[in-house]
């Protein structure tokens, strides 16, 4: 095991976490986030957001959450749909919401959990998800793998766990 995997491991692992995830679309392509050393590639595209702190509401941790990762504010638009995250040793209930930015410039920025040398962003910005079909689709987010398009994406409602 890396010393960034047993980073992960150490602050994430074996723990259920309540995350919040929030997609926001300009221009027909989706905001994504490239983590290294996640997902069964060790690469992995998702939408923004993280875990929740105690006595936080999900949209403040979401705004949090853009601000941290991409440098944007956000407002939040409508609640989407709950996801089971689970790639062990991680497991998360992730909550989506659909947000539109409301100021900043998109720039990635940091994960505060992990240590300098182990940051897991790398990338940053906005996709086609046909840009990932069908050779690297097993590095998007499990929902993004199960959506033909953001329409599909953005009208998803319920509770789900694809792996």
């Amino acid at each position: 095991m890396t010393g960034i995997q047993e980073e992960i491991n150490q602050k994430y692992g074996k723990k259920l976490r309540v995350r919040v995830c929030g997609v926001l679309i300009e221009d027909e392509k989706v905001l994504l986030v490239h983590h290294r050393s996640l997902g069964a590639e060790n690469s992995l595209w998702a939408p923004p957001g993280g875990g929740m702190e105690y006595g936080e509401s999900a949209e403040a941790a979401l705004k949090r959450e853009f601000k941290e990762e991409v440098n944007l504010e956000i407002d939040i638009q409508q609640f989407l749909f709950v996801h089971e995250y689970l790639d062990p040793p991680l497991h998360g209930i992730e909550l989506f919401f659909l947000v539109n930015r409301t100021a900043g410039q998109l720039s990635l920025g940091t994960d505060p959990e992990m240590t300098k040398k182990n940051q897991l962003l790398t990338h940053t910005g906005f996709y086609s998800l046909e840009r990932f079909k069908p050779n690297k689709l097993s590095e998007l987010h499990y929902v993004l793998q199960h959506v033909n398009n953001l329409e599909e994406l953005i009208n998803l409602k319920g509770y789900f766990k694809f792996h």
